[in-house]
């Protein structure tokens, strides 16, 4: 079997150093650079994790690596069907066969994807990266590469690099309408051009397949996306004993999307249309769409353990065009949709972020904190033209603002009325320019 193996490999091997990488639309992805460590791409399936990969080799060679230097090879190939890891030395073997010259005098890169089909892989790169003048980037099926058990076996020898779909100015940049200047200097023509452009952002998410395609086309294929995800990454991978209970979850989860989400209640919900399941298993089963990539979860801003614990986290789907996959009407809240698109740009960007609930009672979207040590109080609102609303979102700010004095106070909406009293203190701005900004 292994010498079977080896002539796949080794042609495998001739072929990616003959590919000329893709023309990709370039991503904005944060690339973890730690000297003696594999770099991990996760994220969620079709999410651009390979094209991530031929970006950074095409990074490489145009910052003169040599070719030959720069192996990409995919496991995702039906000939290596029962691979494992005793045999991943063939790809050392045969590279080194093919380019001895390279060995101990020059470090070799190898883009390794969808390697989680070679079981016990972990073992096989923390030795290489021990041994071998090597450069590892990984990529693979997201629940199964970097999972906890994974992370454990690789003893901190991977750092992550999270894929999430298109931002919005990657999608704007994939359409060959991403602005050459800052939004400030931006004509009115160019203006509404970039407001209609968010508001068919938010409907349509950021996945790269689904960019242009019309709303039938749409849905089948971010239908098609979570089915795979509960199949593969959750059911089969977790033994989950009752799939339609997962399907209710995540039908909850997404119709209900930037909202609070109690297991408590939901168990309430399920015992009452019949099913037999526990608490634990229901928890179990939101970790495994979190680990899966399809949520994102988010704790209330406290130093409290026993409180964070006690109080619901809001959930978010990881693309806003996910959020009208299972509803029956196949419509979404304006406002849960631009919320989520806020929440994943604050992810893009490494802060770390909380909601705030005060002890008055209100709340506030986000309160994140940046790398630098700055923060930001984050209230979301699709449209403020109402008094009321606006009055309520800055009660809450204000409110929340005694708790963290330290932050800035931002309100972010789709358009800003062109009369806008509200006291001083407090930011808005709009959610296209804020969005495009942020970095």
């Amino acid at each position: 079997m292994k010498d079977q193996f080896r002539q796949i490999v080794r042609q495998k091997i001739i072929d990616g150093l003959a590919a000329v990488p893709p023309s990709l639309t370039r991503r904005d992805i944060w690339l973890p650079v730690v000297a003696n460590k594999a770099t991990a791409v996760i994220g969620m399936r079709r999410a651009g994790k390979t094209s991530l990969l031929w970006q950074i080799l095409a990074d490489r060679l145009a910052q003169g690596a040599p070719r030959e230097g720069l192996v990409y090879f995919s496991f995702e190939d039906e000939r290596l069907a029962g691979i494992q890891a005793k045999d991943l030395d063939l790809l050392v073997e045969e590279y080194y066969r093919l380019y001895p010259q390279w060995r101990d005098r020059q470090r070799v890169v190898f883009f390794l994807d969808e390697i989680q089909v070679a079981p016990g892989w972990e073992m096989f790169a923390r030795r290489i990266l021990d041994s071998e003048q090597v450069d590892l980037f990984l990529s693979g099926s997201s629940a199964r590469l970097l999972s906890r058990e994974v992370a454990t076996s690789m003893r901190g020898r991977a750092m992550e690099s999270v894929v999430l779909p298109f931002s919005f100015r990657e999608s704007l940049r994939h359409a060959g309408c991403e602005p050459e200047t800052r939004t400030d200097r931006l004509t009115k023509t160019e203006r509404s051009m970039l407001a209609n452009r968010l508001l068919n952002y938010l409907e349509q998410g950021g996945f790269p397949e689904a960019q242009g395609l019309d709303m039938r086309n749409r849905t089948e294929l971010l239908r098609s996306y979570i089915d795979v995800v509960l199949l593969r990454d959750v059911v089969e991978r977790h033994s989950v004993s009752q799939p339609l209970a997962l399907r209710w979850m995540v039908r909850q989860l997404l119709a209900n999307a930037a909202g609070s989400f109690s297991v408590n209640k939901f168990y309430v919900e399920l015992k009452s249309q019949g099913f037999a399941i526990g608490k634990d298993t229901l928890h179990s089963y939101l970790g495994y769409l979190e680990d899966a990539f399809l949520l994102r979860g988010l704790a209330i801003a406290t130093g409290s353990e026993r409180r964070r614990r006690v109080n619901p986290r809001k959930i978010y789907p990881i693309d806003t065009g996910l959020i009208p996959i299972m509803d029956r009407s196949g419509k979404a809240n304006l406002g849960h949709q631009l919320e989520t698109a806020v929440f994943l740009e604050l992810i893009r960007c490494g802060s770390e972020i909380a909601y705030v609930r005060t002890a008055k009672g209100f709340e506030v979207d986000f309160l994140a904190r940046y790398v630098d040590g700055h923060e930001e109080l984050i209230q979301v609102c699709a449209n403020i033209d109402d008094p009321a609303t606006l009055a309520r979102e800055v009660r809450a700010l204000q409110d929340a603002a005694t708790e963290f004095p330290r932050a800035e106070q931002v309100l972010i909406t789709i358009d800003k009325p062109a009369v806008l009293d509200i006291q001083a203190g407090i930011r808005v701005t709009e959610a296209r320019e804020w969005l495009l900004n942020k970095r």
